[in-house]
């Protein structure tokens, strides 16, 4: 059932949940355990769960000796290569707890951009569900170039929502909510809803914020849901910590409106570019 609010998340049957490298690794990485707790209880109940996780190269920092996310793409490639199979064990080692087995899927943009790769990631992931493993989804960072990358993982976690005809998509960050102006500020109030079509250009979201550990942001955010919410898809921003009470439809975070009508993406429709792609 498309959540058509907040409160249907608690009913959907397919949930798409991103969560960012900040939430995750250094000091949060007991966050993983957190996380996996809340999304095994809804796999519990039946519900066909969806992880979008960042924090490849993060996990690496620590491991190579590097005070910083690599600024040069081969750093940071080689980052993701260790990483990547670190976190995964992570999330494996945490899911053993309740029985569940997770399925690693590694996307490039290119992996969406075209019908064939694209229709091989569909099957690929109805498969893992059908067999009630726990897709844990990231960008091949290992392969990826600067020129054919996402962009970030806000961006995937909606394509990946759109891919699997989600019912709603949670996006994860350190926030409760998004802000009519940066939180920090006296005057910024929290947005509770965005209708579909909303002007939202009053607001001050900011642009990309990259970090010691990886790139996102207010506007991703933003960019994310609208994108997924085209394709009829609803989405929640909320941090974190409130997992839970996102999964169990609790007035939280910052819902955005699924479209009322949306086009059906078929195997063979045009998955839309990042900004400054062709």
């Amino acid at each position: 059932m498309t959540a058509r609010d907040r409160a249907e998340l608690a009913a959907a049957r397919r949930v798409v949940v991103k969560v960012g490298s900040s939430s995750i690794s250094a000091d949060a990485s007991w966050r993983i355990d957190a996380i996996v707790e809340v999304l095994a209880a809804a796999h519990a109940r039946g519900v066909e769960v969806v992880l979008v996780s960042s924090g490849a190269i993060a996990t690496a920092l620590p491991l190579l000796r590097l005070n910083g996310r690599p600024d040069d793409l081969a750093t940071q490639q080689a980052s993701a290569a260790v990483g990547q199979n670190v976190l995964m064990s992570r999330y494996q080692a945490s899911l053993d707890r309740f029985g569940i087995l997770a399925g690693q899927v590694l996307l490039t943009a290119g992996d969406l951009e075209h019908p064939t790769p694209r229709s091989n990631a569909r099957r690929a992931m109805e498969r893992l569900l059908s067999l009630r493993i726990l897709p844990i989804v990231n960008e091949n960072d290992t392969v990826a170039t600067h020129e054919i990358r996402f962009g970030d993982n806000d961006r995937l976690a909606a394509l990946v929502a759109r891919l699997v005809g989600a019912d709603g998509l949670v996006l994860l960050s350190d926030v409760e909510s998004l802000y009519t102006l940066p939180p920090d500020e006296p005057d910024a109030e929290p947005i509770r809803r965005v209708r579909f079509g909303d002007d939202l250009s009053g607001y001050q979201f900011g642009s990309v914020v990259v970090n010691s550990v990886g790139t996102g942001g207010a506007a991703t955010k933003v960019s994310a849901a609208r994108l997924a919410a085209e394709a009829g898809v609803g989405v929640l921003v909320t941090s974190a910590d409130r997992v839970a009470e996102a999964l169990a439809g609790e007035e939280i975070g910052t819902w955005f409106d699924p479209h009322p009508n949306p086009v059906p993406v078929t195997p063979t429709g045009s998955i839309p570019t990042a900004p400054g792609q062709s």
